[in-house]
């Protein structure tokens, strides 16, 4: 084999790393976000300060990276067990433990830098922030509802948002637009949850489709219903205008397309309408980025 197509131990130690931080899969830095934007947004009425604004964007992508590594670290004995995670680094034996444990350190230490620049409030703002996305992995052993800690995680970017722009929270917004957020990632990750539930329930890992059981499309679709609900009484509460509007209309078409991916169950086809969600919230965005123009 020629030098041209031999990989080094250390770019491929590297790779490993990547994967492990999913930075192949960009999914879960959308999900993550576009509510963390709406949040920015909301609390500046527009525009945030550009300083503030990367300091979010670099922190999101992160803090997304730290959880999957702890995730996989969490579920090192389950994924080897499962089709889709098989081949996970962790899983693979590509990457110790104890690389996983550094790894997460180190990203959580740079995400902890980057909000030094924001101020104490934000700092104290962050802790809760670090633990929830430490614990998720866990979660899936000690109740039903996972997915609901997996929001609260994902959420946390609004309040961090309001107090980094403004020093302070609007908690009748900041309320809807966490509650809306919380109901919008259960939804989407149950559609996650579905494409693996047969695994699921041979392994013992608990999710929200198999909590849902047969009533998985019917309260997905209430979720999505609440998720919107609650962005229309946030615009209201903050006095949106028409763009705000067009925009979770169609949010609300999406909600509709994805609704009709999942009607047969297939995992295939739950797993499209997950990484569908992308749009859900970039047409929230877009609304509320126009409205503020």
């Amino acid at each position: 084999m020629s030098s041209a197509t031999q990989t080094s131990p250390l770019s491929a130690k590297l790779r490993d790393y990547a994967l492990l931080m999913r930075f192949d899969k960009p999914i879960g830095i959308s999900l993550l976000l576009w509510p963390t934007l709406w949040g920015l947004w909301f609390a500046a009425d527009g525009m945030p300060p550009i300083a503030i604004l990367l300091t979010f964007i670099t922190g999101t992508v992160l803090m997304r990276a730290a959880g999957c590594v702890i995730n996989d670290y969490a579920d090192r004995g389950f994924d080897p067990h499962v089709a889709r995670t098989r081949m996970r680094p962790i899983a693979a034996g590509r990457v110790v433990p104890k690389e996983a444990l550094v790894l997460f350190a180190v990203l959580v230490s740079l995400a902890f830098l980057l909000v030094l620049a924001l101020g104490m409030r934000t700092v104290l703002w962050s802790i809760p922030a670090v633990l929830i996305a430490a614990s998720y992995p866990y979660a899936k052993r000690l109740h039903g509802l996972p997915q609901a800690h997996l929001g609260v995680a994902f959420s946390w970017g609004i309040p961090m948002a309001f107090v980094a722009v403004s020093g302070g929270v609007d908690w009748p917004l900041c309320a809807a637009l966490l509650a809306a957020n919380l109901c919008w990632t259960i939804a989407y990750d149950t559609f996650y949850a579905m494409a693996d539930r047969e695994d699921d329930v041979k392994i013992g890992v608990k999710s929200s489709a198999i909590l849902f059981g047969r009533h998985d499309r019917l309260i997905t679709a209430a979720l999505q219903a609440c998720a919107l609900a609650l962005l229309l009484l946030a615009g209201a509460l903050d006095g949106r205008g028409g763009y705000w509007w067009l925009g979770l209309a169609g949010a609300a078409a999406i909600a509709v397309y994805q609704q009709f991916l999942v009607r047969e169950r297939e995992p295939t086809a739950c797993f499209r309408a997950f990484l569908n969600n992308h749009y859900f919230g970039m047409l929230v965005f877009a609304g509320l980025l126009l409205d503020c123009l």
